[in-house]
């Protein structure tokens, strides 16, 4: 499977899961914290597979994650569950890239 198609795929799914997670959750601006956390899962998910980094594929996504999930974290004022979710999934989508692209490079 190409990097491409893969970061498409990637996204797609970080981004849905995500937004599922939120429907049970009360918060003001519902439909725009959904649609900003497709955003910014979309992104996690399309970007891993994409940039080139001399790290394990699940290290880079990690600190990808980490990184994209920061600004949202600042804004929303909630740390963890911003932060740990984008982490763990970008490095989900790490190992996923590991095993789909393996060695192309």
């Amino acid at each position: 499977m190409s990097r491409l198609r893969l970061g498409l795929y990637a996204g797609l799914i970080f981004g849905v899961l995500d937004v599922l997670a939120m429907i049970p959750l009360e918060i003001d601006h519902k439909t725009e914290a959904m649609i900003g956390a497709f955003i910014g899962r979309f992104s996690i998910g399309f970007i891993v597979p994409n940039l080139r980094l001399d790290l394990h594929p699940a290290l880079k996504g990690l600190l990808v994650g980490v990184v994209l999930s920061l600004q949202v974290a600042v804004i929303a004022g909630v740390w963890g569950p911003i932060v740990g979710i984008g982490g763990v999934g970008g490095a989900i989508v790490g190992l996923v890239e590991r095993r789909s692209v393996g060695a192309e490079r």
